[in-house]
């Protein structure tokens, strides 16, 4: 019976290195084959081999782990699978993250639900962003998108815009691991 080969890429080889090390620390034996694939797998991310070979099969899913230029940075996978921990099944952040990291991201996630070339009020970019998260406070993320120079507002705070720019290249990413989320509610 023909091997099915399945091709994982991992950006940070450090990270996933750190990560097997650390579940092989846990062990009291010597793993076996299906564990050592276990092991290497949870490190990049899945849930276990079977998760990944079910992810795998699906080419569009692989193609969306892979930077969109080759130039461009690969995304920090270990960054975004932290952060997605912050949504719920809906995509909805349902607390803020207490590293900068994962706030810049989870940013770049509000930033991408505001429609672009549109003009919101203050009540408007509020009721919006209650729609994206649970914890309740708008406030703080509209001060947060514009400290992070995501959106752009008026001086007197009347008139939010967004920001028109490229975004990261873990945006795309959270957006999938939010997506598979969505999928598997």
């Amino acid at each position: 019976m023909p091997r099915s080969i399945f091709p994982m890429e991992i950006a940070d080889l450090s990270a996933f290195a750190k990560s097997i090390r650390r579940q092989i620390d846990t062990l009291d034996h010597k793993p076996s084959h299906l564990e050592i694939l276990n092991l290497l797998t949870k490190a990049a991310g899945f849930r276990n081999y079977q998760h990944f070979r079910a992810v795998a099969k699906t080419a569009d899913v692989i193609a969306q782990w892979r930077p969109v230029l080759d130039d461009e940075p690969a995304p920090d996978e270990d960054r975004v699978l932290k952060t997605a921990r912050h949504f719920d099944g809906q995509g909805r952040l349902v607390r803020w993250p207490g590293k900068r990291g994962q706030q810049e991201i989870c940013l770049w996630f509000l930033w991408s639900k505001i429609p672009a070339g549109r003009e919101f009020t203050e009540r408007q970019i509020s009721e919006l962003l209650n729609t994206l998260h649970l914890f309740g406070d708008a406030a703080m993320l509209r001060r947060d998108l514009f400290d992070s120079r995501l959106v752009q507002r008026t001086r007197d705070g009347r008139e939010y815009r967004r920001i028109e720019q490229k975004p990261p290249a873990e945006l795309k990413l959270l957006l999938s691991r939010i997506g598979q989320k969505a999928e598997a509610a």
